[in-house]
């Protein structure tokens, strides 16, 4: 390697692990949504997304009326009552990290930050097969439902 080609590559080395180390939303199997549940354990309310700690009550159960719910309006593209019915619980329990939308999109559905500690829940997808990364298990949210209120994290509010 010439001195030129070391000097255009040496500031590679510095994003390189970050670049790898990040996973499109493409990862997610999106064939099989999972109901989520807990009480918040951490929180990262930054970009590239905002990431919330839960966790699941080994108890947990589908709520008997998830299937009936309704997306948000501006959610459409998302079929929602499809993925509200074919959601189910994941196998694991315990500890899971929810990445959630880019902030400016979470700020403009004006979530309310929640506190470690608060009850939350949330439909989305994780790897297949619930495949760890990084040692923890993942899920990208499509619906966060705090309290009574359901956010389409995929969307812009109207």
């Amino acid at each position: 390697m010439n001195r030129r080609q070391f000097v255009i590559t040496l500031p590679l080395f510095g994003v390189a692990p970050a670049l790898f180390a990040h996973h499109g939303w493409s990862s997610f199997d999106e064939t099989k949504p999972l109901y989520f549940s807990g009480k918040v354990t951490s929180m990262k309310w930054q970009n590239p997304h905002v990431e919330l700690g839960i966790k699941m009550d080994a108890n947990a159960a589908l709520p008997a009326d998830l299937a009936k719910r309704t997306a948000p309006p501006q959610a459409q593209p998302v079929d929602g009552g499809k993925v509200f019915g074919g959601a189910t619980l994941p196998k694991a329990r315990g500890e899971w990290t929810l990445e959630l939308a880019p902030l400016t999109r979470v700020d403009a559905w004006k979530v309310a930050k929640p506190n470690v500690g608060d009850a939350i829940a949330a439909v989305g997808y994780t790897f297949k097969d619930e495949k760890m990364h990084d040692g923890k298990h993942v899920a990208r949210v499509e619906y966060l439902i705090i309290g009574d209120k359901t956010f389409g994290l995929r969307s812009m509010p109207a």
